[in-house]
């Protein structure tokens, strides 16, 4: 790794308009005088949790069934299931469809990522979290032949095709570099889901290290934006304002289940709370109702 060891930023956001600017903070690129974030983004809606892969929550023996797992996958699946028969194209299709495998979800929009912080019922009375990984910065930690299969093909990151000419297996992935790397790459377009949630997706060289733990062995510029429980319903409301919920994210029936399950149903409180004790008392209107009153054409 180049660069001293850095440790992750964790900042609490205090409101719906201070998470926009602390998620926007530095995107401005001075050398193309446009605002160009460099930082890929992760939700999750506990802020405990860690950055572990689908692979790792299976427990038992994972990383020793990570080869079973992908060729049952490839032999199971049709053929016209992947573009290019790939394992990289393997990878990221089961990936999508819930196969536990080595790689992360993330994406290259803030707001995307901050649905992930607040789109799990269960979790609305917790806080929430969105990670920033530098990009830029990543490269650096690249291992000399990597970096150089990056160059070449003039990408700010990888792609499954480029990934394909890196290594033709996971093994001999792992075997680039005597030290655990990351990899991030952009899947291929596949289906409107990929599109529509602007995916970035990140592999290790070592599927048994978490990726939090990784970075931490890094001099990546990192941050992690804690979402307070209490702004979670608001922030939620206002997403769905934007058009940023399951219906778009999660294209097809379950999607549009989800979000109006969601949109009709009790709601939080937290928010409405603080709001009412400003004003004169006067009786609340349930969320509920007031949804229902506004929205009958939906």
């Amino acid at each position: 790794m180049n660069g001293a060891r850095v440790a992750t930023e964790v900042l609490t956001a205090r409101s719906w308009e201070h998470a926009q600017k602390l998620l926007f903070q530095d995107a401005w690129d001075d050398n193309i005088k446009r605002f160009r974030s460099r930082f890929v983004f992760r939700g999750v809606e506990d802020s405990n949790f860690r950055l572990e892969t689908s692979l790792m929550r299976l427990g038992g023996p994972y990383a020793s069934l990570e080869p079973h797992l992908l060729r049952n996958f490839r032999k199971y699946s049709p053929r016209s299931a992947v573009i290019n028969d790939t394992v990289w194209h393997w990878l990221t299709i089961g990936q999508h469809y819930g196969l536990p495998t080595r790689v992360l979800d993330w994406t290259i929009s803030p707001f995307i990522a901050l649905h992930f912080a607040v789109w799990h019922m269960p979790y609305m009375n917790r806080p929430g979290a969105v990670w920033m990984v530098d990009l830029a910065a990543w490269r650096s930690t690249l291992p000399p032949r990597v970096e150089q299969v990056r160059r070449k093909v003039g990408v700010w990151a990888f792609d499954t095709d480029s990934l394909a000419r890196l290594a033709d297996s996971l093994p001999a992935f792992d075997r680039l570099s005597r030290t655990a790397f990351a990899v991030f790459y952009e899947p291929p377009s596949f289906d409107d889901r990929v599109v529509n949630q602007y995916a970035m997706l990140s592999a290790l060289s070592n599927p048994s290290l978490a990726f939090d733990d990784w970075l931490e062995s890094t001099s990546i510029p990192r941050r992690k934006i804690i979402i307070p429980a209490r702004l979670k319903w608001e922030i939620r409301d206002k997403l769905d304002h934007c058009n940023i919920n399951d219906r778009m994210l999660f294209p097809g029936l379950g999607g549009l289940c989800d979000w109006l399950k969601r949109f009709y149903g009790p709601g939080g409180g937290g928010t409405a709370t603080v709001q009412a004790s400003a004003r004169a008392p006067a009786k609340p209107t349930s969320r509920r109702r007031r949804l229902t009153a506004s929205h009958t054409s939906t």
